[in-house]
């Protein structure tokens, strides 16, 4: 007999036993989180190389760019 609720299953004698780990669904889960983070990393890093110049120094230097920051020619 199954109960499908529990995954527990009788055996012939009567006696419960465990379910069985479902590998298939674990590694697709880690393999969806991989493919999440890398996507994740390709958007980072195709925003940061359309940024102007100016923004990329900034970063790189240590600092968050800020309005006052930027000046413009007059």
């Amino acid at each position: 007999m199954r109960i499908a609720a529990n995954r527990l299953t009788l055996s012939p004698g009567g006696s419960h036993t465990m379910a069985k780990t479902n590998f298939q669904y674990e590694k697709r889960q880690r393999e969806l989180e991989k493919k999440r983070k890398a996507e994740e990393k390709a958007q980072k890093k195709l925003a940061t190389k359309h940024r102007p110049a100016d923004e990329q120094s900034a970063d790189e230097a240590g600092y968050e760019t800020t309005e006052t920051d930027i000046t413009t020619p007059e």
